[in-house]
């Protein structure tokens, strides 16, 4: 008898932790959005800027804006159509400047459509976030070194805290002065430049790390 109450006794104890954790993480993810920044078509194989790990980045994006959703937390999708002059990729009522399979927005969640590697820039984005109460972003998308970083450094000067998901991003070879930047290398000085200074414009963490905290 005292063994089963001891069990039960646990079970309860448990189940009260575990409710309470479950609160704590709802509170902490108040005023947060997810920002997922121009996962689209081109950027994926067969498109005309294919990107290092761009599949793996998508699925990992996914699988955060799925854990958004479940939670009834609000995701801002961004969208980049090119209008300059000489551009080759993104570019309007094409097929690759679409939004990916993995993360097509449901009828409910904002689309904010830009001309600009930040996000900020001639677009709602700031009103938007500042109209829902957002104090803190999760950030995924492409290219790491550019338009997720462009933006992420412009959020934090709006005065917004910023988690960086690294495996939910990508980017490619870049050459400098005849000589070729591998996109991993790329990758991890971008991550590493952008969360100096502890963590000074945005923590870095990746997919399971997020998911299971």
């Amino acid at each position: 008898m005292k063994n089963r109450f001891k069990t039960m006794l646990t079970l309860g104890l448990v189940f009260i932790s575990l409710i309470t954790m479950n609160a704590q993480q709802k509170q902490k993810m108040e005023n947060t959005a997810l920002l997922i920044i121009d996962v689209q078509n081109d950027y994926f194989q067969g498109g005309k800027m294919t990107l290092e790990k761009a599949e793996q980045a998508g699925e990992n994006s996914k699988k955060i804006l799925e854990y958004f959703r479940e939670n009834n937390l609000p995701v801002i999708h961004i969208q980049h159509i090119s209008t300059n002059d000489g551009a080759t990729f993104f570019l309007p009522d094409t097929d690759g400047a679409k939004i990916n399979h993995l993360v097509l927005p449901m009828n409910d969640e904002k689309v904010i459509v830009k001309h600009f590697p930040n996000s900020f820039r001639e677009t709602d984005l700031l009103h938007y976030l500042q109209s829902k109460k957002i104090k803190n972003l999760v950030i995924t998308g492409m290219m790491t070194d550019v338009c997720v970083e462009a933006t992420t450094r412009a959020a934090f000067d709006f005065g917004f805290g910023n988690t960086i998901i690294g495996d939910a991003t990508a980017t490619r070879n870049r050459e400098l002065n005849g000589e070729v930047v591998k996109a991993a290398d790329i990758q991890r000085s971008f991550l590493a430049g952008i969360s100096a200074l502890g963590n000074l414009y945005a923590g870095i963490t990746n997919t399971n790390e997020f998911l299971n905290k």
